[in-house]
């Protein structure tokens, strides 16, 4: 089965590339290396550098691969640059999905697997979030993902293209092998976040906001480590092949854990101090955010194998403190 992932050189792409490559699949990679990294592709997939929003290169692409299916992560994800740049996230991730649907469509390829997020459901009503839960996002690029699921249900209607959206909450972790990792410019997420302080790339760890109703007075969230949400994809691609109808699943442990927790899991895992600093609340962060994922696991079969969070943290350190500066050590 020959699958193109969208986005593979990316943070959860390359680890969906390196399980597909373990399962025994021909993968070909498209990415536009604009968050992504080159030296993040596995050495058995085909890189085609490019852009979704080039209708002529895909075209190109496609009709040379054939694909049976695509996985796609090609998008902008920053909350925050989200809300201040709305036009470039309605570009890329909106026209960029309608100019790869149009291809789609075109080449005959009726099978995407699709990376959402949670960040679909806004401030949740309950917790866990279900998948029926009302979707009301709070940001530009959580209203991007979800007008993006709903490009996917209506071509769907009309061109019989079938589709899984998978909504996860906060990626983590490294590949076990230590050869690929978070790397982002700018790093937004918390446990890369926390593991520059014992890297000497900053001094402290910034806490937004002690005073949330929770435990601990910090926000809470559902990590899931990297690998487990590949796995996920896999399923969702293999649930696809079935002739199985299109769907939504939401991807998480199911357990909460605090900004606090999270820090003294680091300073375990790091055995470093890991200085914290309370600041202000973040405008938008909601108090807690915590998946369920029964419906996934009862129809696609999946479940979350890594889900300690020292684990996740232990995989995570092992990366950042022998790359310290990312992809940049790793040129081919």
């Amino acid at each position: 089965m020959t699958i193109i992932v969208l986005g593979g050189a990316g943070y959860i792409g390359s680890h969906t590339v390196y399980e597909l490559i373990d399962c025994g699949e021909d993968v070909a990679v498209i990415d536009n290396l604009l968050t992504g990294h080159e030296e993040a592709v596995h050495p058995k997939a085909r890189f085609y550098k490019g852009d979704i929003r080039d209708r002529e290169f895909l075209d190109k692409v496609f009709k040379k691969e054939k694909p049976d299916a695509l996985i796609h992560f090609a998008a902008c994800s920053l909350v925050g640059e989200s809300m201040e740049k709305p036009l470039k996230y309605y570009d890329n991730n909106l026209c960029g999905t309608k100019i790869l649907l149009d291809s789609m469509v075109a080449n005959g390829i009726d099978k995407i697997v699709f990376s959402s997020t949670a960040a679909a459901y806004g401030e949740p009503e309950r917790i866990p979030i279900l998948e029926t839960d009302k979707t009301e996002p709070t940001n530009t690029y959580g209203e991007t993902k979800l007008s993006m699921e709903k490009m996917f249900k209506w071509v769907g209607k009309a061109y019989g293209l079938r589709y899984v959206s998978l909504r996860y909450f906060n990626a983590c972790g490294a590949h076990k092998s230590g050869k690929i990792g978070e790397d982002h410019n700018p790093e937004s997420h918390l446990i890369p976040l926390i593991l520059q302080v014992p890297n000497g790339k900053r001094e402290f760890i910034s806490i937004y906001g002690d005073d949330y109703n929770t435990k601990d007075g910090t926000c809470v969230r559902d990590y899931i480590h990297v690998t487990d949400l590949a796995q996920a994809h896999i399923l969702a691609v293999k649930y696809l092949q079935n002739g199985n109808e299109s769907d939504i699943f939401n991807l998480g442990n199911g357990v909460g854990f605090t900004v606090k927790e999270v820090i003294d899991c680091a300073r375990k895992v790091t055995k470093h101090p890991v200085p914290a600093r309370v600041t202000p609340r973040r405008a938008g962060d909601p108090a807690q955010l915590i998946a369920s994922s029964d419906k996934a696991k009862q129809i696609l079969g999946w479940k979350a194998e890594h889900n300690s969070l020292e684990e996740i943290i232990s995989t995570a350190w092992e990366w950042h403190k022998n790359h310290p500066n990312g992809f940049n050590s790793l040129k081919r």
